[in-house]
Order: structure tokens, then C-alpha cells, then sequence
């Protein structure tokens, strides 16, 4: 185990658990270089079938150069409705080619645009819109260029295949299909991979801070971004001149906008109701994420202590609370289904640890809300730890509108069977929907997570 680029550390990732020196390289020089293909798990009706029924146009999209919020704004733009009518059931990045689906409250096929960068394939209609978690997980390949010590990926791969609890770790560099396993960490993109951010807006959301986490968006300028756009933050944040933020921050940050058109139209100074209506001026899925994003960090940094107590990810200790396998997930995967949970008291140890070597139960750690009860044991203590250093608990979920959030529970570990290539170095691998393909990649680059795309 060894620490982690100090980027990754101030989002709660504190650790790599595999030792040997990273392959180094970069992910994403080109989109095609980068491929995510969700494994679908949503039920459609023909094309025919009556619309008064299944109102919900689904189509497929293979996207190149689209992230998903742009092209369902892209498309609620084309169709003249709002956006609020698009869904989909997991987001994508946009420097990657992309297979995902949606579904268009109202629409017929004719009706869908041609839009540069993006082939729709439509697949029927639907009682119901898509959502979150509307998918089993995605597949993904991942071209490493110009990598410094590409013969290092073996060992890495052993590696992880021992972290995963594997008794046969690899001894060969033939690691085709090796199964792999790495703390289950909310990746940078979670936070924001150059303006790692968002988490710091929910947080002061679910401190009851409207204004603090509206000048955290608007604000905290970083290095990363162009100069201008550092000039903007700095003048937001120095001045509180909304109407001459307006000027000066650029059309590209039309959230960043949105926000500063509610708060020059106020009349007078803003109060604690004109911030919030402030972050309600942007799209329900990121109010959601900013709060989503708070509870990440806190996963993240549950899991960074447990690795610091040496306490294993693969089996359970006393007081654990562990969810046990999705019976129906595809074949490729093993997907946890948060909805089945046990506590584990000394009495159950040895049978739950059982069910876990045979990838049938996963010990998890909270996504913090209002429902959460915590752990027992050294894993309860972990998990209060982390809650008092950032003075939260589930009762500060209890927010309104789209902050709300009941929380939920999570594995603190994912396996794959991972596919290495040598020439050129590529990674191919499949993972259940909310982790990322990231949290594997890194620990074979160990690189700024900026590289990691």
C-alpha cells in the first residue's frame, strides 16, 4: 500500500493498495481510446405499441464527444421541450466514445434529430422513464498511451488479483481474464477531475449553508482553469457584483450563469432562500449530484481508514454490515444489491465470510442519509470518525427538494475480470453501475488523476 497523488487525497482516495511502481502513460489521447458500453437492463415495448400506455420514446446512443448533460440539453433543444423529459440511466463522460441509453417523455422516432457526434439506434417505448441505476454496469476498454514501465502491469495485476482475496494469485504475464479487486473509492470524476469541487458545494448544502456552498461553485478558483475563468472567481468572490460577474464569467459555464441571473435579479442583498433558489437554477440531476458528491467523500474516506487499520475488504470483521449479491446480474459481473443487507454479530461471522470468498455477499460502508445506521464494531467507529471530522450526520440530509436524501449502503469492493493487452497497453473489464472505471486504471498508472481523463 502506498499513498496516492495528492489530488486523489483531497477527495478522501488516500491510498493505492497495489505496491509496485505505476505503468505511468495517460488515458483518453483520443475519445476511441476510451470506450464505455452499459450493460442494459431496462425492458422496452415495440415501436407500435400505444403511446397513451408507454409514452417513453428509448433509444440507444453511441456518442463521441458528448458528455451526457450536453447531449440531452442538445436534445431537449432540437425537440423544443424541456429538459427535464430526458433521461437516462447513467452518466458518461465526454471524452469517450459512449454507448448509453435514453428515453423521451412524448416523442416518436421521427421526431429524433440528427445531431454531429452521436448515432441513435431506436429500440422501442416505455411505461416509464429511465433512471439512475436503470443498468447493470458498463464495459469498458482503455488504451494506456505512451506508458513508461508497461511490463510493470503484471505485477500489478497480481496484485490486485491478492487484494481481491484471491487464492491463486497470478504467476505468469498471460493475465487474460484475471479476476481483480480494488477498493470500490468514488472516482475523481465524482468531485470534478480538474476542479475537484462539487463534494465542497454539498457539504456546505448539507451544513445548512446556502450561501457557502453557492461561493463555493461560483468561487475557488483553480490553476487548472483559463485564466480568465480564475479572473471571474476571484472578482465573484471579492466583490458579491452579480450583475458584473455576469460580464465577465464566460458562456461555456452556463450553470455558473444561471446561478448569478437569480442573484442580480434580487431585490437587495440575498438572503439564505435567494441562494438556495440560486442552486435550484441548475438541472435536478446536479442539485442531486451536489449533495451525492458529500456523501462520496465521506465513503472515500471510510474506506482510506480502513485501509489505514489493515482491516480486510474481501471478508468481513465483527459489526460489519454486509449486502449480498443481485442474483440477476449478468454473467460478467458481481453486482451487490444494497437492498439486502445483515449485520454481522460474532454468530454470523464465519457463515457471512463464507458467502463473501464465493462473491455472494460484500461487506459495504454508508452513503450517508437520513435512514443510515451505522456500523458496529471497528468498521462503527470508522464510520463516526469520519462523520464527526466533517460534522455531519444522517440527520443533516433532511433537506429540501432535490438535497434530500435517505442514503444508502455500498461495497467497499469491486472485482472484475480484467483483460490485459501488452501491445498496445489496454485494459478491458466490466464493473456494476457506480463504480468507475478510473478506480481500476489508477492503480496501473498512478499518475495525476488529470492523465486518468
Amino acid at each position: 500500500m502506498r499513498p496516492a497523488h495528492p489530488t486523489e487525497q483531497a477527495v478522501g482516495m488516500h491510498y493505492y493498495v497495489s505496491d509496485a511502481d505505476g505503468v505511468g502513460g495517460r488515458l483518453r489521447e483520443d475519445d476511441e481510446q476510451f470506450c464505455v458500453r452499459e450493460l442494459e437492463r431496462f425492458e422496452t415495448e415495440p415501436i407500435d405499441a400505444p403511446t397513451d400506455a408507454y409514452p417513453h420514446l428509448v433509444f440507444r446512443a453511441t456518442l463521441r464527444g458528448w458528455d451526457t448533460n450536453d447531449f440531452a440539453a442538445r436534445l431537449s433543444d432540437a425537440l423544443g421541450i424541456s429538459r427535464e423529459r430526458v433521461n437516462w440511466a447513467g452518466t458518461k463522460d465526454k471524452y469517450a466514445v459512449t454507448t448509453q441509453l435514453f428515453s423521451v417523455y412524448g416523442a416518436d422516432p421521427e421526431d429524433l434529430p440528427d445531431v454531429d457526434g452521436a448515432d441513435l439506434e431506436v429500440l422501442g417505448r416505455a411505461g416509464r422513464n429511465l433512471e439512475f441505476g436503470d443498468l447493470a454496469g458498463n464495459a469498458f476498454t482503455l488504451v494506456v498511451t505512451d506508458p513508461d514501465r508497461p511490463d510493470n502491469a503484471a505485477q500489478i495485476t497480481e496484485e490486485l488479483a491478492a487484494f481481491g482475496g484471491l487464492e491463486d494469485a497470478p504467476g505468469s504475464e498471460d493475465t487474460a481474464g484475471t479476476s481483480v479487486g480494488v477498493p470500490n473509492f468514488f472516482g475523481q470524476q465524482r468531485f470534478g477531475s480538474r476542479r475537484p469541487i462539487t463534494h465542497e458545494v454539498g457539504l456546505e448544502i448539507v451544513r445548512g449553508d446556502w450561501e457557502g456552498a453557492v461561493m463555493a461553485y461560483l468561487g475557488r478558483p483553480t490553476e487548472a482553469e483559463p485564466e480568465g475563468t480564475q479572473e471571474a472567481r476571484t472578482f465573484v468572490e471579492e466583490t458579491r457584483d452579480w450583475q458584473e460577474a455576469l460580464e465577465r464569467f464566460p458562456n461555456r459555464l452556463r450553470y455558473e450563469r444561471s446561478m448569478l441571473h437569480e442573484l442580480a435579479e434580487c431585490d437587495g442583498e440575498p438572503g439564505p432562500d435567494d441562494f438556495r433558489a440560486a442552486l435550484e437554477r441548475v438541472p435536478s440531476n446536479l442539485q442531486r449530484l451536489f449533495v451525492h458528491a458529500a456523501q462520496s467523500y465521506a465513503f472515500n474516506l471510510m474506506l482510506s481508514e480502513r485501509l489505514e487499520r489493515g482491516l480486510s475488504f474481501d471478508e468481513p470483521v465483527a459489526g460489519d454490515v454486509v449486502c449480498f449479491a443481485d442474483t440477476n446480474a449478468p454473467d460478467e459481473l458481481e453486482l451487490p444489491d444494497t437492498d439486502r443487507l445483515q449485520r454481522v454479530d460474532e454468530r454470523r461471522l464465519r457463515s457471512v465470510t463464507r458467502h463473501c470468498e464465493r462473491g455472494r455477499a460484500f461487506v459495504t460502508a454508508p452513503l450517508v442519509g437520513t435512514e443510515t445506521e451505522l456500523a458496529d464494531g471497528e468498521q462503527g467507529k470508522i464510520e463516526r470518525n469520519v462523520l464527526a471530522d466533517l460534522d455531519l450526520g444522517p440527520a443533516d440530509f433532511d433537506l429540501p427538494g432535490e438535497f434530500y436524501s435517505s442514503g444508502t449502503r455500498r461495497a467497499i469492493l469491486v472485482r472484475t475480470d480484467l483483460d490485459l493487452e501488452v501491445e498496445p497497453l489496454s485494459l478491458s473489464f466490466a464493473l456494476p453501475k457506480g463504480s468507475y472505471a478510473t478506480v481500476v486504471a489508477r492503480e496501473y498508472l498512478k499518475v495525476d488523476p488529470v492523465s486518468l481523463g
